[in-house]
Parts: C-alpha cells; sequence; structure tokens
C-alpha cells in the first residue's frame, strides 16, 4: 500500500517508521526538512511540498494528516485541490469533533473520503501499536481498514460511527486520562506526606500487581520515581493541558452530563500555573513518560508563574 503522511512530530515519525516496516511505500512531507530527511533514511520517500506529494501518489489517495489541530484546516485549504473523487484524507490528530464532522461535509462536496481517527498511546504506541478510534462513512473506513489494522496493537482499532465519532470518544478518553491522573497524583502525594516513610516506588510497584488500580500509568509513575527520584526536584509542579480535557468539559455541558472529577482535574492544572506543587510534578511527570512532553524546569529550577 502506498499513502502520503503529512506532519512528522513524535507521533507521525513514529508511526511511519512502524509503516514501513510493514512494507508501506509512504511518502512524508513536513516543514521541518531534518524530520523529513530521518524518516528518508528509513526508506520513506521526502516531498518538498504537498504539491509534490500528491503527485507522487497513485489515484485513489490515502493522505493522512498527523499536525496539531490548529494547523488542520490550513493543511485542507491548500491539499484538497490536489486531490480527486474518490481519494481519501485521515485526520489522526486531536481535533475537536464538530471541526471534523465540518470537514467531512466539506471534503464530501468533492468527493473526497473523510476519517478522523482517534491515536491513543503516545510515542511509544504510534511505534509499537497503537489504540486506534475511527469515525466517518463505514464504506470507507472498510476500504482502509488494513492500515488501521497495520498500524494498532492486537484487537486494538475499531470503527465507533459516523464523521465526527473517532474524535469524540477519543476526546473523552482524554478526559478520563485527566480525572484518573489527578487521582493517583493526589494520592501518591498523600502518601509521600505520611507519617510512615514510605517508598514510593515500592507502593508504585506493589499497586501494578493485580491490584484493583493496576495500569500502564502506575507502571509509568513507578518509572518516574525511579528515574527522577520520589521528591522529582527537577519536574515543573505547572501542568500543561493540551485542549482535550477542555473539549470533553464544554461536551459535557452542552450535552448536559456532570462530568465533576474532569472538571477539577482540568481547573488543577489552571490552577497549577499560580500554584505548582507536588501532585503537579507527578502529573508533569507523567505526561512525560507516556507522552514525551517537555515537563522538567528551567534552568533557573524555578516554576514559572505567570
Amino acid at each position: 500500500m502506498k499513502l502520503g503522511y503529512i506532519g512528522l512530530g513524535k507521533m507521525g515519525f513514529n508511526m511511519v517508521a512502524r509503516l514501513l516496516e510493514k512494507k508501506y511505500e509512504v511518502v512524508v512531507f513536513d516543514k521541518n526538512k531534518n524530520a523529513s530527511g530521518s524518516i528518508a533514511g528509513h526508506g520513506a520517500k521526502a516531498a518538498d511540498s504537498l504539491k509534490s506529494l500528491a503527485v507522487s501518489l497513485d489515484t485513489p489517495r490515502l493522505v493522512w494528516i498527523m499536525v496539531p489541530y490548529q494547523a488542520v484546516d490550513p493543511v485542507i485549504r491548500e491539499l484538497a485541490p490536489l486531490l480527486h473523487t474518490g481519494d481519501t484524507v485521515i485526520d489522526g490528530g486531536n481535533s475537536p469533533y464538530k471541526e471534523s464532522m465540518r470537514r467531512a461535509r466539506e471534503l464530501e462536496t468533492d468527493g473526497i473520503g473523510f476519517l478522523d481517527a482517534g491515536v491513543s498511546g503516545g510515542p511509544s504506541g504510534a511505534r509499537t501499536g497503537a489504540c486506534v478510534m475511527v469515525g466517518g462513512k463505514k464504506e470507507v473506513f472498510r476500504k482502509h481498514e488494513t492500515l488501521f489494522r497495520d498500524i494498532s496493537c492486537r484487537g486494538g482499532y475499531g470503527y465507533v460511527g459516523k464523521s465526527g465519532a473517532g474524535h469524540f470518544v477519543k476526546m473523552v478518553h482524554n478526559g478520563i486520562e485527566y480525572g484518573m491522573m489527578q487521582a493517583i497524583a493526589e494520592g501518591f502525594a498523600l502518601i509521600k506526606e505520611s507519617p510512615f516513610g514510605l517508598d514510593l516506588v515500592k507502593v508504585a510497584d506493589l499497586y501494578n500487581h493485580r491490584s484493583v488500580i493496576e495500569s500502564r500509568l502506575i507502571g509509568w509513575l513507578k518509572e518516574a520515581f525511579q528515574e527522577l527520584g520520589e521528591d522529582l526536584e527537577n519536574i515543573s509542579g505547572t501542568v500543561s493541558h493540551s485542549g482535550e480535557g477542555a473539549w470533553t468539559v464544554e461536551a459535557a455541558k452542552e450535552l448536559g452530563i456532570g462530568v465533576p472529577v474532569i472538571e477539577g482535574a482540568l481547573l488543577f492544572r489552571i490552577l497549577s500555573r499560580e500554584n505548582p506543587g507536588y501532585a503537579g510534578k507527578i502529573l508533569s511527570a507523567l505526561r512525560n513518560r507516556f507522552g514525551g512532553h517537555e515537563v522538567f524546569k528551567p534552568a533557573s529550577g524555578a516554576d514559572k508563574k505567570n
């Protein structure tokens, strides 16, 4: 199979590397020429523009977009005139689901298929097998199902519904993730302050052996403690958020559903800008472990307060 791939950040680069191992022909484009050159060294073909990418693909074309959600519309505006009836565009990033619904409608007027694919698992999942939630017309999904099977872990992909459904399910996933991480952070902050002098690495390891809260998150926290120290001294207590938690809260309000845990976790991250603390350090450390996010303190050693 041959496809175009736009966006070679941590997720995109690793996913293309996986596709190349599975003998896909991949034509890539990224404004970062170093990223394009690096993946070309693994067997991809680097295009110097979206036009050259489109021309390099056989019809019907398949193009995967893996860029920040703010950049999706500009990419599609430039790409769509280069495509034809029967071609397919996949947005594999984290986009607001209503925007995905709109993009599907707009592209459909030109006969271009559109799938919204929520991808979970971080850069490591993109490399070794992710969890993928796909929305769009079912016949378009079926046409490209082999691709989703090949980028996923065993049993880790699925068609979840009409256009927008894939990004909606991924949005809620990220909202749940906010709440789970918050509970873990608060719990371990409490453990650290207990009068028992508890070994946080040992507790995390113990929790991760058939307890009810056994999880990848607990495993990643154990690794963070082991590598960075239990005080997480060089980790920022200010926790960033990339949008999906806020989108989940907004969607819940529109649908009349209470999500106090997710809303509280989002508020904690917002307030951590002015009040960084140990629970924030744990959240930042977890974000670094599974997403590769930059969470280390600035050179001054102090958290930024704005």
